[in-house]
């Protein structure tokens, strides 16, 4: 595959357009995408039109309206291009109005009770700023999702309403710099993808894995990551023909995939694409995780994205790199050689500063879900706590702005090996800090919190908001300053002060930042149920409606939303670990007793002189823990039974929360205990030994 000719193949392009539509309406639709000008509605009839052409002479029969409703992953209806004619055949259209809007079922996706389900009237609408792509013999059509009563019921509506927001912001703060010449700004964005391949064989077996994405038992194998001999190791046949492929298929999708490598764990790995608009990456990152799973089956493969899929080893996630970028291609994150006497960098820095201390507490909402609550605060993954991490050298800057005091600077310096055949290199002005949630990494930020499987729209959805409130303050402030150089200086200086607090460049790991955190004044939101109802606190409340993001409304139905999904995430492992326990393992480890009991007695016929001492201590044991896993099975189905839907849903996610996890805690407990002690034949499920080390 020559992946430049092919790059982008099955994608309705700006290269695809300008050849196929008609140069007055090419211009219409770049100001449409470039701009943000309202279509017209001919000129999408003449869109639609060349787009069904260049659809059908590459084999697509149907058509479809691709959204991201609420549930985090993407749908679809497809309809086929064909019109009956009255003499029994038919004609192949699409008009413009197909193409800019569809009606879709809105009242069987989540809606947080903004639709009843008796109401099924939604809407999509066309997103002409992201490509139509062909997938799988269908045109998809990116487009938003929003119900009869015009609220938002998807990822992609609230992410560009964000956008729009920004742009607004940033252009106010950029003319007082003389930047006239910038007409947009946009966020961009680069996920990097974690991810763990196994065989298919073994996922088939594995009714947890099956049902929830994750294991809800496994006893922790002799070898797991200890020696980190897996990271960046060589890639394996297997999984470099999968790559290979995966690759293939995304680039034909126009999909930037870049880095690829094999990650800490055993079976674990990572995808990362070259940055782009952050609305069009995150119809990509989408693609690629759907992608991921067609491609691994293909393989005799499965492709899991939970963010915890094994306990004892690492878990997956999705750091999110986010800069700020103009159309003259200018990065608003990038220091430059001297960030200290770069004026317009620092009061961007400090808006991004001050957004993520204010609203700390949203961002942990953004990424807050069951999933990750398993990996938030591992060994692999930041804290809860969010902080910002910004190194040696921004750190010394801001802290001689915040003295007054003069910036020595630090003089960038040139790695030297001491092995002359090697080169010297420049060095980087700032070390990396893995447990950071919220790190600089030399021109832009890497929001390292995000979930594997998540949809990355809702957090930057957040970020981008958040950021855009600090700029409209600024703007707001130096718009009636008598001298601007003055007023600049003080509001930097002022806001870094104020919010220097959330800047920590140790290890985040370590026990005793949750001391200092607390002392800073820092939230520490353990899990889901702590962080959701920040989401509706009157401060945020209060951005959101200003900013034009979400109704009063549509945030109250995103509440209810993720805390209806985590209770349901919860219900059903639950219910999956007590049919595994009560089927599969109990069964076994009884089977196993009873094999064993008849050995000590066929020993002791046999020999009546011969020790069985062994083979009665392995009996004992594996009678304590029949015992205790059928006694902590009570207790799970008691507490899965003890639910009670009339509560709140807060509630309802807390009773999840203490008392069904707790449950389930238990019962793994004993689960893992027994299979660390059956013996193999007799064990009924793949094991963490089989599953990683294919």
């Amino acid at each position: 595959m020559n992946s430049c000719e092919r790059f982008g193949e099955n994608v309705f392009n700006d290269a695809v357009m300008q050849k196929r539509l008609p140069k007055e309406t090419y211009k219409a639709l770049k100001r449409t995408i470039e701009g943000g000008q309202s279509l017209d509605p001919e000129i999408a009839g003449v869109v639609a039109n060349a787009m069904k052409d260049w659809a059908l002479e590459l084999g697509a029969t149907h058509y479809t309206h691709w959204f991201q409703p609420m549930t985090g992953i993407t749908a679809e209806k497809h309809d086929s291009f064909i019109k009956p004619r009255g003499d029994g055949s038919v004609i192949l259209e699409f008009s413009g109005k197909e193409l800019v809007q569809g009606e879709p079922d809105a009242s069987s996706f989540p809606s947080g009770g903004i639709r009843a389900t008796f109401e099924a009237r939604g809407y999509t609408a066309w997103d002409p700023t992201s490509y139509a792509f062909i997938k799988d013999g269908s045109l998809c059509i990116p487009t938003a999702f929003c119900s009869y009563g015009g609220e938002a019921l998807d990822k992609k509506t609230p992410l560009l309403r964000a956008m729009q927001a920004l742009n607004k912001q940033a252009l106010r703060v950029l003319k007082f710099f003389g930047n006239e010449d910038v007409k947009r700004v946009f966020p961009t964005a680069g996920p990097e993808q974690e991810y763990f391949l196994i065989d298919k064989a073994d996922f088939r077996k594995r009714p947890d894995l099956i049902t929830t994405g994750r294991t809800l038992f496994g006893a922790p194998p002799s070898k797991g990551q200890e020696l980190d001999d897996h990271y960046f190791g060589a890639i394996r046949s297997r999984v470099s023909a999968f790559m290979k492929e995966m690759n293939e298929e995304l680039w034909k999708l126009g999909v930037y995939s870049k880095t690829e490598h094999n990650e800490v764990a055993p079976a674990q790995h990572e995808m990362a694409p070259v940055f782009s608009t952050v609305n069009v990456v995150a119809d990509h990152n989408q693609l690629a995780m759907e992608v991921m799973k067609r491609v691994a089956d293909k393989h005799g493969l499965t492709c899991l994205l939970h963010e915890k899929p094994f306990a004892g080893i690492n878990g997956s996630g999705k750091h999110n790199n986010y800069s700020l970028s103009t159309d003259t291609g200018v990065n608003l994150l990038d220091p430059g050689d001297t960030p200290n006497e770069n004026a317009q960098f620092l009061l961007f820095l400090a808006a991004v500063i001050q957004a993520v201390d204010k609203y700390q507490d949203l961002l942990r909402v953004s990424i807050a879900f069951a999933g990750n609550d398993h990996r938030l605060g591992a060994n692999e993954a930041p804290p809860a706590i969010i902080s910002v991490f910004l190194g040696d050298e921004l750190t010394a800057v801001i802290d001689s702005i915040v003295s007054e005091s003069a910036y020595n600077g630090h003089k960038r310096e040139s790695m030297l090996l001491g092995v002359d055949v090697l080169p010297a290199f420049p060095k980087d002005n700032t070390d990396r800090n893995r447990t950071s949630p919220f790190a600089f990494t030399g021109n832009k930020f890497e929001f390292r919190s995000l979930g594997s499987s998540q949809s990355i729209s809702g957090p930057n959805t957040t970020l981008t908001t958040a950021i855009a409130e600090s700029l409209c303050l600024f703007a707001d402030e130096l718009e009636g300053a008598s001298d601007f150089t003055v007023a600049l200086n003080t509001l930097i200086r002022r806001v870094l002060k104020e919010h220097k607090r959330i800047v920590f460049n140790g290890n985040n790991y370590d026990p005793a930042w949750v001391v200092e955190a607390e002392k800073r004044g820092l939230m520490n939101l353990k899990s889901t149920v702590d962080a959701a109802p920040q989401y509706i606190a009157d401060k945020n409340v209060a951005l959101f409606k200003k900013h034009g993001i979400f109704s009063e409304t549509e945030m109250h139905g995103r509440y209810e939303v993720r805390l209806e999904k985590y209770v349901k995430v919860i219900n059903i492992e639950a219910m999956c670990m007590s049919n595994m326990a009560h089927t599969l393992i109990l069964p076994a480890a009884l089977t196993y007793s009873k094999e064993v009991a008849l050995t000590i007695e066929a020993m002791k016929s046999a020999v009546p002189s011969v020790s069985v001492d062994a083979e009665k201590t392995l009996l004992e044991k594996l009678g304590k823990e029949i015992t205790a896993l059928s006694k902590s099975l009570d207790g799970l189905d008691k507490a899965i039974a003890g639910q009670d839907e009339e509560l709140g849903l807060l509630k309802q996610a807390a009773y999840s929360h203490d008392t069904v996890i707790a449950a389930m805690d238990e019962v793994r407990k004993h689960g893992d205990a027994l299979e660390a002690i059956v013996a193999k034949k007799y064990w009924p499920l793949p094991t963490y030994q089989d599953i990683l080390f294919y």
